[in-house]
């Protein structure tokens, strides 16, 4: 008789070496959205702020003055960042999936690992977009920093707190509830939680009335792309590299129960 192991999934190592894999070929597609289409604003709004700034009766002073990174050095600095950013967003969606992946109601990895993806854009990305939308150079108040950074970083906490609500509600439905039900309750958990956030939250509005309109949210749909295009991406590539892990974490057993006399 031969002896076939039982099928385990992959180990953590397998997985984050995968998700660190799909989050630096994200972040670089990423970076290469931001460049293409977040660069021009950001040129344009520092252009802005150097105008303004001339017009200020201290700017001669100051004249001079060299940056400490130049715009070349910024534009190459942002493919490192986004790279690194990435990366570290693919560790945590390895990282995720393997705590959460028995949790999960479905039979499929794929889908697992793209709803998790989807799930972080969501809570990471759209609902701190709403609140608080991304500011060009020359738009914020240097003194509020720490105010606008405690107000982002809650919304982000608030934001997963309402994708795992709105995950209860749609599993608190009553069996055999027909799916659009399952899923209002679900919205309606999401919703609950997101309302209420946006509520206690300040309300942050530093933009002059001088800066253009038009400017300011192309900047903000141009930060918006790079967030999608990097999860997105991220999920994907993550999702193929998993269907490939599993393809032939599956053969492996097969191909030694074959190596075995009987």
């Amino acid at each position: 008789m031969s002896l076939t192991p039982a099928r385990t999934g992959p180990g953590y190592g397998a997985l984050l070496l995968r998700g660190l894999l799909a989050g630096l070929l994200a972040g670089l597609l990423a970076g290469v959205f931001a460049y293409g289409f977040g660069e021009p604003k950001v040129d344009a709004a520092i252009a802005i702020e150097e105008a303004a700034a001339a017009q200020e009766p201290a700017a001669a002073d100051h004249h001079g003055d060299e940056e400490l990174v130049s715009r070349d050095g910024q534009r190459g600095g942002l493919f490192l960042a986004t790279a690194l950013y990435g990366v570290a967003m693919g560790g945590l969606l390895a990282t995720a999936y393997t705590l959460l992946r028995r949790r999960l109601r479905t039979a499929h990895d794929s889908r697992a690992a793209l709803g998790l993806a989807a799930a972080a854009l969501l809570g990471l990305v759209l609902v701190p977009f709403v609140k608080y939308p991304p500011n060009p150079p020359a738009v914020g108040d240097p003194a509020t920093i720490d105010q606008r950074t405690i107000s982002y970083l809650s919304i982000v906490v608030i934001g997963l707190v309402a994708v795992w609500a709105g995950v209860l509600a749609f599993r608190a439905a009553r069996a055999g509830a027909p799916e659009w039900v399952r899923a209002a309750a679900g919205l309606a958990g999401f919703l609950v939680v997101v309302v209420i956030g946006y509520a206690l939250l300040p309300n942050i509005d530093e933009v002059p009335a001088t800066f253009p309109p038009s400017l300011l949210w192309n900047f903000r749909i141009s930060s918006l792309g790079t967030q999608v295009t990097l999860w997105t991406v991220l999920g994907l590539a993550f999702t193929a590299l998993l269907s490939r892990l599993g393809a032939r974490d599956a053969a492996a057993p097969q191909e030694r129960s074959e190596s075995v006399p009987v």
